[in-house]
């Protein structure tokens, strides 16, 4: 079996898309939790709250990792960025049973990707993603760094990794205007 989150309602067959890596896929997993973080995506969120006007494809924010062992971490790169982002979020883990064409994607254990057409078998409606991104982590399928348990290397990287961002994503209000808000950041 393999997964698919979206926060879009009622698909019977997932379409490749164009993601950050700028190629039309579909993403699955043969992990569920894996999904998790695909429930809800901080820059469209924090645009949407705030109000900011964008039309197109919001990019998207992926604070997340893996151990030696394939466990998904998630990390804070600010303070309750995963509330902030997952909280109250609901969406819609899709599953299927056949993926034609598909191979493994490289730097994500356990990913696939597939230029084809997939049709969904299942649909498991998920209300909370913060709450199904908890259960995960009592289960040890998930581990989260949270921000204050950053080291201040770490923190240090962070900042420095993120103002070169915010430099490049002039192509990106969306981005900028996220990054703006949860770094402080401006344009002087």
């Amino acid at each position: 079996m393999f997964y698919h989150a979206s926060q879009t309602p009622g698909i019977t067959v997932l379409k490749p898309r164009i993601s950050n890596h700028g190629t039309a896929l579909v993403y699955l997993s043969a992990k569920r939790q894996n999904v998790l973080v695909y429930l809800s995506n901080a820059v469209e969120k924090h645009c949407k709250q705030v109000g900011f006007k964008h039309s197109g494809s919001y990019r998207k924010w992926a604070s997340y990792g893996f151990t030696k062992d394939g466990v998904l971490h998630l990390d804070e790169y600010y303070p309750n960025a995963t509330i902030d982002t997952y909280k109250g979020e609901s969406g819609y883990i899709y599953s299927a049973e056949v993926v034609e064409n598909y191979r493994e994607q490289s730097d994500i254990p356990d990913a696939i990707i597939t230029e084809s057409e997939v049709p969904v078998t299942a649909c498991e409606y998920v209300p909370d993603a913060y709450e199904a991104l908890l259960k995960a982590m009592e289960n040890n399928e998930i581990v989260l760094r949270n921000y204050s348990d950053n080291s201040e290397a770490f923190q240090e990287w962070n900042i420095r990794t993120i103002k070169t961002e915010y430099q490049n994503a002039s192509q990106e209000p969306e981005y900028r205007e996220f990054l703006r808000a949860k770094f402080g950041l401006s344009d002087d």
